[in-house]
C-alpha cells in the first residue's frame, strides 16, 4: 500500500536522520561512550540518567546518581512521565545493552527533547569499562592545543617534544618516557 504511511511523520524522521552519515553517525545519533559518560559524572556535570528497563530489572539494580529516573520504555511516553524529564539538563538514557535506550533516546529527541544522549552499549558496556581502577581515577581532560610551546615542554622536563596528544588523564604523566 503506497499511501499507507504518514508522509509528514516520515519527513520529520528524514530531517532527524539527515546528519547521521559516515564516521559522525554516533555523534549525530547522540550516542555517548561509557568513558565519556563516566568522565562527565566525575566532573560533576549536571545531568539526569534515565533507565528505561522494566521495574523487575530496575528493582535489582540501577544507577544511583542524583536526579536518576526509572521510567519503563512501555510507559515513558505517557504525559505524566514525559513531564518528569527535565528539558534544561542533559539526559542520558540507558538500559541493559543500549537497544531500548536507542529507541527511547531517538524518540525523545524527535518530540523535542534536545539534550538527550544514549549510553552506547548500556549497563553492559558501562560495567565492562568501569572497574575499581577506572572508577577511582580523575576524569580525562581535553587539551585545548595540539602543540605545547617548546619553553613549556622544557620547563616540564620534556625536550624536543611536540604534542599531537588529543587527551590525557590526570593520573598519567604529561611527558612521554
Amino acid at each position: 500500500m503506497a499511501g499507507a504511511y504518514d508522509a509528514k511523520l516520515a519527513e520529520s524522521y528524514a530531517n532527524l536522520f539527515m546528519p547521521v552519515q559516515g564516521l559522525q553517525a554516533g555523534k549525530a545519533l547522540h550516542c555517548i561512550k561509557p568513558e565519556a559518560f563516566v568522565n562527565r559524572v566525575k566532573r560533576g556535570e549536571p545531568m539526569v540518567t534515565l533507565d528505561v528497563r522494566t521495574p523487575a530489572e530496575t528493582g535489582i539494580f540501577t544507577a544511583a546518581l542524583p536526579g536518576h529516573l526509572t521510567l519503563s520504555l512501555h510507559e515513558l511516553f505517557l504525559p505524566a512521565n514525559l513531564a518528569r524529564i527535565p528539558k534544561d539538563r542533559t539526559v542520558v538514557v540507558l538500559c541493559k545493552s543500549g537497544l531500548r535506550a536507542s529507541a527511547a533516546g531517538t524518540a525523545l529527541r524527535h518530540i523535542g527533547f534536545e539534550n538527550v544522549f544514549i549510553l552506547e552499549g548500556g549497563f553492559k558496556a558501562l560495567v565492562d569499562y568501569l572497574d575499581p581502577m577506572t572508577a577511582n581515577q580523575l576524569p580525562a581532560v581535553e587539551l585545548v592545543t595540539s602543540r605545547i610551546p617548546r619553553e613549556v615542554a622544557a620547563s616540564l622536563g620534556c625536550h624536543g617534544w611536540q604534542s599531537n596528544l588529543r587527551r590525557f588523564d590526570w593520573m598519567t604523566a604529561i611527558c612521554p618516557t
